[in-house]
């Protein structure tokens, strides 16, 4: 159980982040959603943990930009009086085959999946050093352990996160705070839903379960991190892909 514990998840307003969000309020901690533009999703996602008996704060910010990354960790700080978790899952994907990629779609996605990661993490070491306790989470991808045709931008930011989370684990292991990737493989959201028929089925062919994941079973090994079950895990990055890539 996380009673008590306050947990930072950043773009939790769909998908993968709303079930982090879910799980972890399932479990007692109160949760700071951060959104920046599905303010009615937020809201429903605030509605539906308020229903669990745990408290919640929505956040709008743009985790690629330092100060308002910065106002998420201080509202967070000043909301519940600590920070025990943060979830680093804000990620947008702008595909393209590399000869034909614009700097602009380079530069979006690295700036928010990458980027995104150190304005957040910055914040909110200097919180759990003082108070000698955390765990940071980081959502990585399979596709930044094994490439994929047409997401160089993409793979180049989810593989720059393992990068820093094998880092920062070992800059800041001896204060009591975790630091450990997750690696989901094909999820049901919405950007599976959108892919042709074709293009799902040859993809289950590459997974050993031959099927696609949900968003919960990310959501729960995220909650093994986070609970006492994790204390002694970091450094790690975690594959939640049905077998895909090993």
């Amino acid at each position: 159980m996380l009673k008590g514990k306050t947990a930072v998840v950043t773009g939790a307003s769909r998908g993968i982040g709303r079930a982090i969000a879910a799980k972890l309020a399932s479990e007692g901690a109160n949760i700071v959603i951060n959104y920046v533009n599905r303010r009615e999703e937020a809201d429903q996602l605030t509605q539906d943990i308020e229903n669990l008996g745990v408290k919640v704060l929505a956040v709008q910010a743009d985790v690629s930009i330092f100060n308002q990354a910065q106002n998420l960790i201080t509202r967070a700080k000043e909301e519940f009086g600590s920070l025990d978790i943060l979830v680093n899952n804000a990620g947008i994907t702008r595909d393209g085959l590399l000869m034909r990629m614009s700097e602009e779609d380079y530069d979006r996605v690295m700036d928010v999946n990458l980027k995104g990661v150190f304005n957040c993490t910055r914040q909110a070491v200097p919180l759990m050093v003082k108070q000698k306790s955390g765990r940071i989470i980081n959502i990585t991808s399979v596709v930044g352990l094994v490439g994929n045709a047409g997401q160089t931008n993409y793979a180049a930011s989810k593989a720059g996160i393992i990068g820093f989370t094998k880092s920062l684990a070992k800059e800041i292991g001896s204060r009591n705070i975790t630091v450990n990737a997750i690696a989901p493989g094909f999820i049901e959201t919405d950007m599976t839903s959108d892919l042709p028929e074709k293009v799902k089925e040859l993809s289950k062919e590459s997974i050993a379960l031959k099927r696609f994941g949900k968003p919960e079973n990310v959501a729960d090994a995220v909650y093994f991190l986070a609970s006492g079950m994790g204390e002694y895990i970091t450094g790690q990055v975690i594959s939640v892909d049905g077998g895909m890539a090993f």
